[in-house]
Parts: C-alpha cells; structure tokens; sequence
C-alpha cells in the first residue's frame, strides 16, 4: 500500500512537469492576451466616429483623409479571428486591416496640424489623448501577445512538454504576431533628427 502510494506521488510530480496542465495553461493565457489586444482595438475603433465629428466641424473639405479613416475602421472591424483556430494567413489580415486604420488615422492627425482651432477644441484633445493612450495600451497587449505565444510554442515544442503534446494534446505551433509591410515602411520612414547643423 504504501510502495503503491509512493509511486503514485512519483507519478504525478513527473506528469506535472511534463506539460499535463502548462500546455493548456500556456494556451489560455494565449486566449486571454489575444482578448485583451482585440478588447484595446475595439476601444480604439469606438473613438473613431466622434473622432471623425469633430475633425469634420473644422476640416470638412479634407474629405478624401476622413473617408480613408471611416472605410480603414469599417474594414479593421470586419475582420475577425477565431483564437482558438487562428492561421498564419488569418492573422496577417487582421494585421494588415489594423495597420492600415493606423496609418489612416496617422494621416488624420498630420492633417489636423494645419488648423489651430481643431487643435485648441477641447473635445478634439480629450479625444487624441484618449487615441494615444488606447495605441499605448494596444502596444502593450500586443507585447503581452508576443510573449504568451512564445512560451505556448515553447511547451508544444520543446522536450519534455513537447511528448505530452504529441501524445495527448496535438497542438501546433501558433503564428507569431509581426509587424506587417505598412507598419515597417512607417518605422523605415520615419523623419531623421539632426543636430549637428546650424544656420
């Protein structure tokens, strides 16, 4: 009886570090951080409206910069992504719909440098310090993201958890989040600092 009780607390310590519980942990905090990143883009795509409202009362005739953010945000909002079935490809679109309601919004807020009374509203500044806290918190979940899909992989791949997953859970590797094509071509072109000339 006891030797059985002994090999059974043997057991249970080995199936512990094996990757019996931290695989579907690792997939949960994956599940939860993937929350946490669409919850921040969703808090962004509602400032947007009000956004545009206020833009439009002092800047109606950039009409071309305020449908390219209306039509980013109606495309950013129609692409979802199952969590728990997420593809390479799926989330390159979801990445790409999300940049490019970035760069439309960029492009906004470059625009309302050219009028004075946008800039001096007081609903206009709540709403671009809200907009800069939300890009702040977005950053962040997706760092979180990042993070959580490395050690998820990790437990999926790498031995001793690795045999667990082969035997009893089957998951794959997941597809890392990247900075897409048009977030790069924005870091890349980003205006250069000089200080070493004087006029």
């Amino acid at each position: 009886m006891l030797k059985r009780l002994g090999l059974m607390v043997i057991f249970a310590v080995l199936m512990s570090g094996c990757g019996l519980q931290s695989i579907p942990q690792a997939k949960n905090e994956v599940d939860a951080t993937f929350a946490e990143i669409t919850n921040q883009y969703k808090r962004r795509s509602d400032l947007i409206p009000n956004l545009v409202e206020v833009v439009k009362g002092y800047a109606s005739h950039e009409k071309e910069t305020l449908e390219a953010v209306v039509n980013a945000r109606a495309k950013a909002t129609s692409v979802t992504i199952d969590p728990t079935n997420m593809s390479a490809e799926k989330l390159a679109e979801f990445q790409k719909a999300q940049g490019s309601l970035s760069q439309a919004l960029g492009r906004l807020m470059v625009v309302s440098e050219n009028y004075p009374q946008l800039k001096a509203d007081r609903n206009f500044s709540e709403l671009q310090a809200q907009l800069e806290g939300t890009e702040n918190r977005i950053t962040v979940s997706r760092n979180r993201h990042i993070e959580a899909i490395k050690n998820f992989n990790n437990q999926v791949t790498v031995p001793f958890t690795s045999w667990t997953n082969s035997l009893i859970y089957h998951y794959k590797p997941m597809p890392q989040w990247t900075v897409d094509d048009s977030e790069l071509k924005q870091i890349q072109s980003a205006p250069k600092v000089d200080f070493g000339s004087k006029e």
